[in-house]
């Protein structure tokens, strides 16, 4: 829900960031691979109860998965690079909740699981979308760069990110929270499945 307003925020910076990662000699996928292992630092860190030096490397990771598409954009954008970027963004979604659970099991695993459980329900709504949009040559209007149909909702990337510094901010409400953004995440996947099955009715 939030994306297309949070993309046009830090667009300019991201820019100029991706034009000087680019001149250096920076790769986009190489961008990708650094986010996502800033990422498992992040989870290992808060599996470790290091909550605040997690929130800065998800917030430095999110900037590599920021960063990789505009660098893409300036090279050679490929769909080796778009897959590489959906598969370890979806394998560091699901990082964040399980250090959670690693870091205190009683309080967290059930919560973590339902989170986990809501994940699975909007990422496969969104990759199955994309699947029979390229098939029926759909293109995305509210995002034409991205390298398959992004189908927004109201648990977008911005949300997640903003749930996950929440969760490393107050770490004993980790439950609650997790709760919280699963019901939202409920609501993406009804919305999703509906909007899909009237496109492709």
């Amino acid at each position: 829900m939030l994306d297309r307003a949070a993309t046009a925020l830090i667009r300019p910076a991201v820019n100029r960031l991706a034009s000087v990662f680019v001149r250096v000699g920076l790769s986009a996928n190489q961008m990708t691979v650094i986010g996502f292992l800033i990422g498992m630092v992040a989870a290992l860190l808060i599996a470790n109860q290091a909550y605040t030096a997690g929130a800065v490397a998800i917030l430095a990771s999110r900037l590599g998965d920021a960063l990789d598409g505009a660098m893409a954009r300036r090279t050679h954008p490929s769909d080796a690079g778009g897959f590489l970027d959906i598969a370890l963004d979806f394998l560091f979604y699901a990082a964040i909740p399980l250090a959670f659970a690693v870091a205190q099991p009683q309080a967290n695993a059930l919560a973590a699981a339902v989170l986990l459980a809501a994940f699975i329900g909007t990422g496969s709504s969104f990759l199955a979308f994309a699947v029979i949009a390229a098939k029926r040559g759909l293109v995305s209007l509210d995002y034409p760069n991205k390298s398959f149909y992004f189908l927004g909702g109201l648990t977008e990337a911005t949300e997640t990110l903003l749930c996950f510094i929440a969760m490393c901010v107050w770490p004993q409400h980790f439950s609650n929270i997790a709760y919280v953004f699963a019901v939202l995440c409920a609501a993406t996947i009804v919305t999703r499945i509906g909007w899909g099955w009237r496109q492709f009715s």
